[in-house]
């Protein structure tokens, strides 16, 4: 079959945060993709991370200076790409030297500060508690620590900048479609798509498979063929309670166990807490904080913080399954966080995509496309490493003078309005708030529904509260009705 008769170059399975980067990068490079997820655009693992932009501090313990140096690196790539939805963030290391050494932890930050260039964020620094603002959150007793920096991401957003990005670049984004089978046939690809109101058949020169957790079980039970390689299921869990601390600065809390919590600032009024690492012996979808994990957690920040944190104090909590690549570590601690491409070359190439992180994803897209682009002998070069994000075009990479841009030019609007517009959609605010500002629900207008549904595939309550935005933890109840009733219309005019 010639390629001019096949329906698309790329077809792209799995829209989270390696789906969506690969598909972005495609579709700018002229390929022609389309990005099929059987659920919401980051409706599992990618918006269920510590929402971290992080070298991995950690994995230098296990030898993993590779992977730290690109996450490093990769680090400031995103500042500047997405600076509305990232953003530079300080961590407090109350120091015990039971759990780790005084002179391992200031070797590991050494590295952390020199293995890759640092722009915009400055290095780490031995801190005296009992004079540091941190200090006065923490129990009596605390006194030595360490001052170190990494980055915020909101991850969920990212996935759907990149998706966006994709999708005016060319790239159709198919949203709640299921690939129900996949197969090779006459030197291309033939899936079968299905979404609940029609079935497609569709054809492409290349399949990527980036189905996360799913990404051994979709090529045995959706195209029928074996994978080499094998993923480990781990359960990293979260909660939410109320704030804990005062200050912007986030903590990195060393357990007895040698594992790490974090206690991050959250949506003004919260503090985050997380993660466990439990194996995943069921479906990922069904992926849930079960009491051990709430208790691990509520103990942990106890042993640290003045206030106490107990399971009744738990607003929020959620559950994600990461997909490790199985190296053969017993301790699910020890497993690499690498990523692995898998490319399967045969009359229809097959690229799949094994592991990862929120914070590589750029990199690992460019090198899946790199490798895709190579095989269907196109030649446009890699692009992404200097291109903003949809809203993170203002000069400089700058957002707090963006912001005080914004709200100059919008006077007349709530100020933490303003704000919370100019962190989900940068520059885009500005589309949104010359919009209708009529209130749909308390701070959220009928333009921000109305991109949220048109531009971003917002298609449940669900989708606009918890994913594209955090509301669900500010506004009532009666919200998810409310919003039920206005996506109702939305479909009712689309038909």
């Amino acid at each position: 079959m010639s390629s001019d008769a096949v329906d698309f170059d790329v077809l792209v399975v799995g829209g989270g945060i390696n789906g969506a980067c690969i598909a972005r990068d495609a579709a700018g490079r002229g390929l022609r993709v389309a990005l099929v997820e059987r659920d919401d655009l980051a409706g599992h693992t990618s918006s269920a991370s510590t929402k971290l932009i992080h070298g991995g501090l950690r994995y230098l313990e296990n030898f993993e200076f590779s992977l730290v140096q690109k996450a490093l690196a990769e680090r400031e790539v995103l500042l500047r790409a997405a600076p509305h939805i990232t953003w530079p963030l300080r961590f407090v290391m109350p120091h015990n030297d039971a759990v780790r050494s005084r002179w391992l932890v200031r070797a590991g930050l050494f590295l952390y500060d020199h293995l890759a260039r640092r722009d915009r964020l400055p290095s780490s620094e031995p801190i005296d508690l009992s004079r540091h603002v941190a200090g006065q959150a923490l129990q009596a007793g605390w006194r030595h620590g360490f001052e170190y920096s990494d980055a915020w991401v909101d991850d969920a957003r990212m996935v759907v900048l990149n998706a966006v990005d994709a999708a005016e670049r060319g790239a159709q984004v198919l949203t709640r479609t299921l690939c129900e089978r996949a197969e090779r046939r006459d030197g291309v690809w033939h899936a079968s798509l299905r979404n609940a109101q029609t079935s497609r058949a569709v054809t492409a020169r290349l399949l990527v498979n980036a189905t996360g957790p799913w990404v051994a079980s979709f090529l045995s039970d959706h195209a029928g063929l074996r994978s080499h390689h094998r993923v480990r299921l781990v359960r990293g869990s979260h909660i939410v309670v109320p704030r804990l601390f005062e200050h912007d600065k986030a903590y990195l809390l060393q357990n007895a166990d040698r594992r790490v919590v974090f206690a991050i600032p959250y949506e003004q009024h919260y503090t985050l807490i997380g993660t466990t690492e439990v194996a995943q012996d069921d479906d990922a979808a069904q992926a849930h904080i079960d009491a051990a994990e709430t208790t691990y957690l509520c103990e942990t920040a106890s042993r640290f913080f003045r206030l106490p944190v107990s399971p009744a104090d738990v607003r929020w909590h959620y559950s994600g399954v990461r997909p490790l690549l199985d190296d053969e570590h017993a301790a699910l601690s020890r497993n690499t966080r690498d990523y692995l491409l898998e490319l399967d070359s045969g009359e229809a190439p097959l690229l799949s995509v094994f592991g990862g992180k929120i914070t590589t994803c750029r990199k690992l897209a460019e090198e899946a496309v790199d490798r895709i682009a190579d095989l269907l002998e196109h030649g446009a070069p890699s692009w992404t490493a200097e291109a903003p994000l949809p809203g993170g075009d203002m000069p400089g990479a700058d957002f707090p003078a963006f912001a005080a841009s914004l709200r100059a030019r919008h006077a007349d609007v709530d100020a933490s309005q303003i704000l919370r517009l100019a962190h989900a959609y940068g520059t885009r605010a500005e589309h949104i708030l010359a919009g209708n500002r009529q209130a749909v629900l308390p701070g959220v207008s009928e333009a921000e529904l109305r991109y949220l549904y048109d531009v971003e595939w917002a298609r449940s309550a669900e989708d606009i509260l918890w994913r594209r935005s955090k509301l669900g933890l500010h506004l009532q109840a009666d919200a998810v009705a409310i919003l039920d009733d206005w996506l109702a219309r939305q479909r009712a005019r689309s038909q």
